[in-house]
């Protein structure tokens, strides 16, 4: 059931009309996608992820992107990986069930609507975590979403 409520679809961040990356997020991560340039061999890509910064590029070269992140990550649990030629960064939420509108600071940033179905979907996350018997995946809110981070007295820290 925890499955229904996974993201349906990757949010993009375009730049001068080119894809820079693509993310999504459930309550305790977000995940970046990077389209790797072709003829470039995988040992040279690199990313660096500090609490509140994001580096990622090719050894030898000025970043890609070298960014202030939205929010603070446990840099212990955040990790990059290379899938075919995707550089997939998972970001390990600092504070869970915080809704982020962009994976950096000032760039892509979701719409107000697109937020709130974000906010709204990230709540019925934590519900459906809270309650695993329950199916929550066709419920709605009628009115504006709590922040699941801080609704009924937060999430427990961990």
């Amino acid at each position: 059931m925890a499955e229904k409520l996974a993201p349906e679809q990757r949010h993009s961040f375009i730049h001068n009309g080119q894809k820079v990356f693509e993310w999504d997020q459930t309550l305790e991560e977000v995940n970046m996608y990077i389209t790797l340039p072709p003829n470039v061999p995988k040992k040279l890509f690199h990313s660096k992820i500090d609490s509140k910064h994001v580096q990622v590029g090719i050894k030898g070269n000025p970043p890609y992107l070298d960014h202030d992140l939205t929010s603070p990550v446990k840099t212990d649990c955040s990790f990059w990986t290379l899938e075919d030629d995707v550089m997939h960064i998972t970001l390990q939420k600092r504070d869970k069930g915080q809704t982020w509108s962009s994976p950096i600071v000032g760039q892509g940033q979701l719409d107000p609507y697109t937020t709130d179905l974000e906010q709204k979907r990230l709540m019925l996350q934590r519900f459906q975590e809270e309650n695993p018997g329950f199916d929550f995946s066709q419920a709605q809110f009628s009115g504006t979403c709590p922040d699941p981070r801080t609704f009924m007295g937060g999430i427990p820290s961990t």
